[in-house]
């Protein structure tokens, strides 16, 4: 099956939509960045590399509100590339004028959504910011990490088993 069928087979919520990197128009990926760019750099005051090289291998999915031509919320996923690996989630982020909305809560469950779809049975992880500890855990996550600094960050390494999640 060609990837997009197989994306195309995820049944996802309105204003949400799931790209392979070589579907990001020029437009979608600078806006996705630009905000990337906003929350992680400017909000956060972390200087790194964003465009990290790994944009190309991993799936992105974002949220359009009504009528806007950028996205509010976005995350990107990792499918599993090899035998014992797990979905990797990261860039997990909401503008902040959509905070509140409990669109952090619908973008994670559409990202559970894909990862069950297109990796059922497999666990999933992410590197959660630290004093997000207990919302990821609203999501079935638990921590399976001392904390630890990540671009000067406190972060917890962090998964959802998949037998926990049936």
């Amino acid at each position: 099956m060609v990837l997009r069928e197989v994306l195309s087979s995820v049944t996802l919520p309105a204003g949400f939509a799931l790209y392979a990197f070589e579907a990001l128009d020029g437009r979608l990926m600078y806006a996705i960045l630009a905000l990337r760019q906003r929350v992680f750099v400017v909000e956060q005051q972390c200087v790194f590399q964003d465009a990290d090289g790994r944009d190309a291998r991993a799936l992105h999915l974002v949220h359009m509100p009504p009528g806007a031509s950028e996205p509010d919320a976005y995350l990107r996923l990792f499918l599993p590339s090899g035998e014992g690996s797990q979905v990797v989630i990261g860039r997990v982020l909401s503008a902040p004028e959509a905070r509140g909305t409990g669109l952090g809560h619908r973008l994670f469950e559409a990202a559970l959504t894909v990862a069950a779809t297109l990796a059922p049975g497999v666990d999933v992880h992410i590197a959660a910011q630290a004093y997000l500890e207990a919302w990821y855990g609203k999501h079935g996550f638990v921590t399976i990490s001392a904390p630890y600094l990540d671009d000067n960050i406190p972060h917890v390494d962090m998964v959802r088993y998949a037998r926990a999640a049936v």
